[in-house]
């Protein structure tokens, strides 16, 4: 059952360092006291390093000054960016995991803000046509809606798990029914190291 507390964190290694700042950083092992599961990727560009961790409580994360600040001293040397972190809160799972992250190849982030005078409305469309099309779409293996409390980013995160080809997962969000409304998508598709 996927994480009620989701921290995610991501930086921008320098060019050609993606590979150092990903293994880097895998083998910093966090609390196991506040963390329950831990997943890095890389976009596939090499771009970006994306690290997921379910943790026990929104509390937790307040626990991990030190882990944060030894893996700053570890990776900085091969960052082109400073650490982006967001907290969030689960909220509703259209396809859950059995774990408390996604285990799949693959995963994508997306990013919806919404007006909070039109959430109650965004909810009813969202139920009506993205969770509609990601429920009965096999490329798709796990969705799951969370809500910001901590980013620079404000609203709904959905993270998203396919282990399939990446154009044949990309098409489900390109279908005539979500074409013209469907949310935006900030950032690449990310694979499991």
């Amino acid at each position: 059952m996927s994480t009620k507390a989701l921290l995610i964190t991501e930086v921008t290694p320098r060019t050609g360092s993606t590979k150092q700042v990903v293994e880097a950083w895998a083998a910093l092992m966090p609390p196991k006291s506040s963390v329950i599961q831990r997943a890095i990727y890389q976009s596939l560009d090499g771009e970006v390093a994306l690290e997921l961790c379910a943790l026990n409580t929104l509390a937790d994360a307040t626990t991990l000054e030190s882990w944060w600040a030894l893996a700053r001293e570890k990776l900085s040397p091969n960052l082109a960016s400073d650490f982006r972190r967001q907290l969030l809160t689960f909220v509703e799972a259209p396809k859950d995991t059995p774990d408390a992250l996604p285990a799949t190849a693959y995963v994508q982030l997306r990013h919806v803000e919404v007006p909070p005078d039109r959430y109650a409305d965004y909810r009813a469309w969202r139920e009506r046509t993205i969770f509609d099309v990601v429920r009965t779409a096999t490329e798709v293996e796990v969705f799951l809606a969370y809500h910001t409390v901590l980013s620079t980013e404000p609203g709904v995160m959905f993270v998203s798990g396919f282990s399939g080809p990446v154009d044949n997962y990309a098409a489900v969000f390109s279908s005539p029914p979500l074409s013209t409304d469907r949310p935006r998508s900030r950032r690449p598709v990310h694979h499991r190291w």
